[in-house]
Order: C-alpha cells, then structure tokens, then sequence
C-alpha cells in the first residue's frame, strides 16, 4: 500500500477510546479510500458511535492516531459532515433556514446561503417546502432537511450515525435510496454506522464488522460485489445479497449472542 500516493480519507491506525476505566474500542485499523462508501455494523455497545466521535474530532482517541486525507488528525475534522440519528434541526427555524445554518457559521453572506440551501433542498426532494417548520413536516422529510444542511457544506467525507433508524421501513428505504442517488453524484467518502445488516449490504462497497464490546475491534471485512447503482428494495431479493449476508452475519450473529450474553 503506497499510503503517499493515495493517502486514504480516513484511517485509523491502532485506535483506543478509554472512558475511566472501561475500554470502548481498542487496536481499531481501519481504512476508507477517497469515494469509498464503507458500513460499520456491529452489536448494541460495540463502539460504533465513538469511532464516528473520533473520525469527527469531537474527541481525540486515548491511544492511536486517525489520519483523514494523510495528515493526522488535530481538532475538528473539518472535511467532515454528521448525520445523527436525531435530527438537529432547530424548531424555530424554517426547512430552508435549517438547511443554511451552517453556511451562516461558515460566515457566508446570507442571500447566498439561501441559494445554496434553496438549491439543495430542491435536490433532496423538497422544493416548496422551503417556509415549513420542522413540526409541518414528516419524519423523513426532516430527514431530508437534515441532509440538505450537511451537503450544502460539501464535506469529503460523510459520517453517518443510524440515521434512519427511526424511520418506518418504506420512509427508510427511500431515504436509503435518496442517499445512493447523491452519492453516486460526486462519491463523497462515507462511514456509515448502522446495526442493520441489511441496510450496511445494500449501501457499502465494504462492510466492516466489530466485536462485541468491551474493548471493541474490527474482526471481519467484506468487499460487496453488487453492481452499481443500486436499488436497495429490490437488491434485498437478489441470490448475490442473500449470499453475502450470509457469509456476514455468520460472523456478527456470534458478536450479537456474545454481547446479550453480557448484556
């Protein structure tokens, strides 16, 4: 691997997140190439979360560095946007002011963020939507407000926190989709943190499975072979996702027993 010519858009190199005295994950190496769409699954507690907290900055690993683009990281990753499972959308605000927030911090003039967000919006499906309070809309309309406010940022690398975990299966599926599609338009690097297989299969390149915590690890990696583009409600179906997500889940099924037992 020459890391000099292509230096990856995140790698981990010997990661541990100490919390006290308790070790959420421990010699994590991990690896995303520019443009590569990886999934993270795992049980409930494996560490998922704090790998995201450390890729975004938001804390710095106990041990190990995190490298984004070659150089390592010092602070906020600030070539990196968050989804979360929650939306952060503000109450008080509009579709279209929620999806211009962070260009107002960014300090950019505010009728040029306006466009930027009015355009985005449009992309993710929500022209006319624009002067809607975030209690006017659905669950996965605001999804979309919350994904409009992140792109028009442009961020290299998408992290991606279960973040349609809360919608129905339909509402999910679009949305999963949706992603897909803006994904394909400029292949932003994305570490998508999900529990669900299925999901992770559908959308990755590479899904990556960890162990159960404590002191979480990577112990599998896939490469998914499905051909591009993707329709994640009619992939499911195929003889090539069946097969893959058997191989996968013989590995996590362990990992998933391990932690109830622990549990």
């Amino acid at each position: 691997m020459h890391a000099h010519e292509n230096p990856a858009a995140i790698e981990l190199r010997g990661v541990a997140q100490r919390f006290g005295g308790y070790t959420a994950v421990e010699g994590v190496e991990l690896r995303v190439a520019p443009g590569e769409f990886v999934a993270v699954v795992g049980p409930t507690g494996c560490g998922k979360s704090t790998l995201l907290n450390m890729i975004a900055g938001l804390r710095p690993p106990s041990t190990g560095e995190v490298h984004v683009f070659g150089e390592r990281l010092e602070g906020l990753n600030r070539r990196a946007g968050y989804l979360f499972q929650t939306d952060a959308l503000l109450p008080w605000k509009t579709a279209l002011h929620n999806a211009a927030l962070g260009l107002g911090f960014a300090g950019v003039e505010a009728a040029e963020a306006e466009r930027r967000a009015r355009a985005w919006l449009a992309k993710v499906g929500l022209a006319g939507f624009e002067d809607r309070y975030p209690h006017q809309l659905s669950g996965g309309m605001r999804k979309r407000v919350a994904l409009a406010q992140v792109l028009v940022m442009d961020p290299k690398i998408l992290l991606m926190d279960e973040p349609f975990s809360a919608l129905d299966v339909q509402t999910r599926q679009l949305m999963e989709n949706e992603l897909l599609r803006l994904w394909e338009e400029d292949h932003k690097s994305v570490l998508f943190v999900t529990h669900d297989l299925e999901e992770a299969i559908a959308l990755a390149d590479r899904v990556v499975v960890m162990s159960a915590g404590p002191a979480s690890r990577v112990i599998g990696d896939f490469p998914i072979g499905l051909a591009r583009p993707r329709d994640v409600t009619e992939i499911r179906l195929t003889e090539a996702f069946l097969e893959v997500h058997r191989e996968i889940w013989g590995l996590l099924r362990k990992e998933v027993m391990r932690a109830h037992g622990q549990g």
